[in-house]
């Protein structure tokens, strides 16, 4: 994640440096080291943060699910961690799903797939990036 993302997803929820902090469970001082650049943001900081958004955002909405989006065959389905907790809007969230055919190894090669993914991008689609 980069650090004007993280920015971005703040002012989004309407959020102060210090209110972030004590959603993520970090210091002020770690969110501004954030949104400086002076830190990268790892991974377990970038997923609080897309996973508050898109609750906040998306899921109370009637976004259809991934595997209706993606027309996933059924024998996919049936193996993907997604499918089975009805949790398609938060596919991206939840390790273990099968996009572009197999199980990706981290959340990094998950995410590489997920930002380019239509799924993913029209949940955060009234932010800029």
């Amino acid at each position: 994640m980069e650090k004007y993302e993280l920015v971005e997803i703040r002012k989004h929820l309407g959020k102060t440096q210090k209110q972030l902090a004590q959603l993520l469970g970090v210091a002020l001082k770690t969110i501004k080291s954030f949104e400086q650049g002076w830190r990268n943001i790892p991974a377990y900081i970038e997923r609080q943060a897309l996973f508050l958004l898109v609750a906040n955002e998306s899921l109370n909405k009637n976004n259809k699910h991934c595997w209706e989006i993606k027309k996933c065959p059924e024998s996919i389905r049936q193996n993907c961690p997604a499918w089975e907790l009805r949790m398609g809007q938060l596919c991206w969230f939840i390790n273990g799903t099968i996009c572009e055919g197999k199980v990706q190894k981290d959340w990094a090669a998950k995410m590489m797939i997920c930002r380019k993914c239509k799924v993913f991008k029209s949940l955060l689609s009234n932010l800029n990036f």
